[in-house]
């Protein structure tokens, strides 16, 4: 026996929302992958909200503690539940780069009630580099640059580019197993970053990344020029050489690449904070206190990763705003009896009634 909760998608909710009082705002459920994602889509979604209309964003729970892309997309109820009151807020993973040729990606790129984060995942816009430096100013209260990370993380991307966009080709020729996400996520993690010498560590890499392609190349070499035109492809999709760490696997780009730039930069940061304090310390107390206070003040460098909050100047963040505007006009007015989703409310009844 079907319970009245298998009947609902974004039609009831619809309806269930014309039953409100004129003064009550309607409400439109955002089904996300898993709690860690709520934060990131509330404050997307927070800049959207009007006296008309609110987001709740839930998780995809029919299914017990289960997380992920696909809940989400069935949003419990089933991927045609989707509609402008019931929309699924997602990770692109490498789907927006997919040209639909998956089912997923074509629901994804397709459908106007899936906002899509066009970066690999939330971490890419937590890594966002114009944010790092004050991710390091954050964790250690030391504003002082040892390098330049936002040209560090430009450069990184310039030497991943090529081999990157050859995991695109794979996957897109649904050949993954022959050069898998694991495979890319070996060949362009960072190892340890000399401060004082962080162009070695970029040339390392693209040695490493310039074998690669170039026994790629030479084994699947009818795939050459089918890689350089994917390379336009991506450039026109706005996905550059230059920034092409944002549509990596999101915790590859965190713990392999992100992180390995950040700790010996904190750790720089502290110490030279550490030795000032001990320099102008009149005596041992008040060393001991000031010391103390100040490693009480740090912040953990993956926590403030996690609540890193200053990556909306990122275009793809702009993207993700203009799905959510489009979405909006698509709304019905409060009391209104305009159709929606191809239906009406009449059309819905009869349809729950069938």
């Amino acid at each position: 026996m079907k319970r009245l909760t298998d009947n609902v998608n974004s039609r009831y909710m619809q309806a269930a929302d014309r039953l409100l009082p004129g003064n009550r705002r309607g409400r439109i459920v955002a089904y996300v992958e898993s709690y860690d994602d709520v934060s990131f889509w509330r404050l997307l979604l927070d800049e959207f909200e009007s006296p008309e209309y609110h987001f709740q964003i839930m998780l995809p729970t029919k299914g017990g503690l289960t997380k992920g892309k696909k809940p989400a997309l069935n949003s419990v109820f089933g991927a045609d539940a989707l509609g402008s009151h019931m929309i699924a807020c997602v990770d692109s993973d490498y789907d927006w780069l997919m040209d639909d040729i998956t089912p997923t990606s074509r629901l994804v790129n397709g459908s106007p009630y899936v906002i899509q984060t066009y970066t690999y995942a939330i971490e890419n816009y937590q890594c966002w580099a114009k944010s790092l430096y004050q991710i390091c100013v954050q964790c250690t209260l030391n504003d002082r640059r040892p390098i330049d990370i936002e040209a560090f993380m430009t450069e990184y991307s310039r030497a991943v580019w090529p081999v990157f966009v050859w995991s695109v080709w794979f996957y897109r020729s649904r050949r993954h197993s022959e050069y898998s996400m694991q495979e890319l996520n070996i060949d362009t993690r960072l190892g340890n970053v000399d401060l004082r010498r962080p162009s070695a560590m970029i040339r390392s890499l693209a040695d490493r990344v310039g074998r690669r392609v170039e026994s790629l190349s030479q084994k699947y070499q009818f795939a050459v020029e089918q890689v350089e035109d994917l390379k336009k492809e991506l450039v026109f999709r706005g996905v550059t050489d230059s920034n092409c760490y944002l549509f990596m696997q999101g915790h590859h780009l965190v713990e392999n690449v992100v992180l390995k730039l950040l700790d010996p930069i904190c750790q720089s940061l502290r110490q030279e904070r550490e030795n000032e304090i001990r320099k102008l310390a009149v005596h041992q107390q008040q060393y001991q206190n000031e010391i103390s206070a100040y490693r009480h003040s740090q912040m953990d460098i993956l926590e403030a990763l996690r609540k890193n909050t200053h990556y909306r100047d990122c275009p793809m963040y702009g993207r993700m705003s203009q799905d959510i505007r489009n979405l909006l006009v698509m709304l019905p007015e409060r009391g209104g009896e305009k159709q929606q989703d191809g239906k009406d409310l009449e059309s819905s009844d009869q349809h729950e009634q069938g």
